[in-house]
């Protein structure tokens, strides 16, 4: 079983236990790969985000040895020369074929949609919001956030993230649990003082505390 991180620190686990990735272009690799969830990436793309100002001569060698390298960190079991099943080789380049619940990321924005389900009790979505906040490690693709491929995802996750937590105050507080949501409003608008969302549910806490 295979499993990566990729809220906070980067990392790779498999079988339950973190294993060591093969330096930065590898894992620059493998995080590409992580982006398209499941669809192909071609070898060209690659490597022009592994190196956008001049490619190397031997940029394509280099690749198919972080490749190499790759497939035997993720299935360090598989026998010589047997086909690879995780990560994948295409006409011209490379996919992924990861479990739905192999990458923390992925695991985070499924329990928050679950918890957007029609007729879901209050208490029952302020318990899965949560659980799910509780899971977050930190900001998204942390490592490569200078890297403009990035840029899309890391934005989308942190706005799921900020949404989650603004829709936590507003369950908290339709059903009566009005001293937390006051502490969690107040500290959204401490750390993103810009929007203005937090600021409303905030307004609507200290008004549920007579305040």
């Amino acid at each position: 079983m295979v499993a990566m991180k990729v809220l906070g620190a980067f990392q790779v686990e498999v079988d339950g236990r973190p294993v060591a990735t093969p330096g930065r272009l590898a894992r620059m690799v493998l995080v590409q790969l992580l982006l398209a969830r499941g669809e192909v990436v071609s070898t060209e793309r690659i490597i022009e985000r592994l190196w956008p100002t001049r490619v190397p001569s031997s940029a394509q060698a280099s690749l198919h040895a972080y490749i190499a390298r790759l497939r035997r960190l993720l299935e360090p079991e598989r026998a010589p020369r047997t086909a690879a099943r995780l990560l994948l080789s295409a006409p011209y380049g490379y996919a992924l074929a990861l479990e739905p619940d192999a990458l923390d990321a992925w695991v985070f924005e499924d329990r928050v949609a679950a918890c957007s389900v029609a007729g879901l009790p209050a208490h029952a979505a302020a318990e899965g919001l949560a659980e799910a906040l509780a899971s977050w490690g930190g900001q998204p693709y942390a490592e490569f956030a200078d890297e403009p491929w990035t840029a899309g995802e890391r934005t989308r996750l942190e706005e799921l993230h900020r949404a989650a937590r603004e829709r936590l105050v507003a369950t908290r507080l339709s059903h009566g649990q009005a001293a937390q949501a006051l502490t969690d409003a107040g500290a959204l608008t401490r750390e993103q003082p810009l929007h203005e969302e937090g600021w409303r549910l905030l307004a609507l806490a200290l008004w549920a505390r007579d305040r």
